[in-house]
């Protein structure tokens, strides 16, 4: 009998960054146990966001340890979706999810940065501190989601279009559920900057979704 290889590059790879990405969630649980604990309920309860969101800076190790996490699952989603509508070579495979990460990571950056410019542009850095920090908490969690889809996607049912709609609902699912909060702990100040309010909506979170998207594309 003779052996027959088989080659498992790719899946390798994958297994690598969700192993990676994992470790950051046991770092964030390590160090921020009753925090970590807090967090994981977020959409079912709003007691992380009534405890740390004035007393914590947007900047911290626990905040920082999430977001790695999700925008590495995030751009391995982001991998899959191109992976299953576009079916591209091997070839391109291996090259096109570091360009992903790095577009993604850019992506955010650019908008965090941008967002907190308009808190100094209208004296209300705290207020914006507070609505980024709720925000990203809500994207940050979705990056759960991702995750689970993200190992379906390579082990169980790989190139699944049902998986990827899915996880895409759930994923925009709870990040609504950030901005119905966001909306609703805020109403007097966005009621007071309401045209400079949908005017951030649409230079800062409509357009780059856009652009992504042709991106993309």
């Amino acid at each position: 009998m003779e052996p027959i290889t088989r080659t498992f590059a790719q899946t390798d790879w994958i297994t690598l960054t969700l192993v990676g990405s994992l470790l950051f969630l046991l770092f964030a649980k390590g160090f921020y146990y009753s925090r970590f604990f807090s967090f994981i309920i977020l959409p079912f309860n709003n007691k992380y966001i009534t405890m740390y969101t004035k007393k914590e800076k947007l900047f911290n190790w626990f905040h920082i340890l999430w977001s790695v996490f999700q925008i590495i699952n995030t751009t391995l989603f982001i991998f899959f979706v191109w992976k299953t509508f576009i079916r591209p070579t091997e070839e391109k495979n291996s090259l096109i999810f570091p360009l992903f990460l790095a577009a993604v990571f850019i992506f955010l950056s650019i908008k965090t940065l941008a967002q907190l410019l308009n808190g100094f542009i209208f004296n209300s850095y705290k207020i914006f501190n507070e609505l980024i920090f709720r925000k990203l908490s809500y994207l940050n969690y979705a990056g759960i989601i991702l995750f689970i889809a993200n190992v379906i996607l390579t082990y169980v049912l790989v190139d699944s279009k049902i998986v990827i709609f899915i996880a895409f609902i759930l994923f925009m699912a709870i990040n609504i559920i950030g901005w119905v909060t966001v909306i609703r702990n805020n109403q007097k100040f966005i009621s007071s900057y309401f045209f400079y309010f949908i005017l951030y909506l649409c230079a800062l979170e409509i357009a780059p979704l856009v652009i992504m998207g042709s991106f993309l594309k």
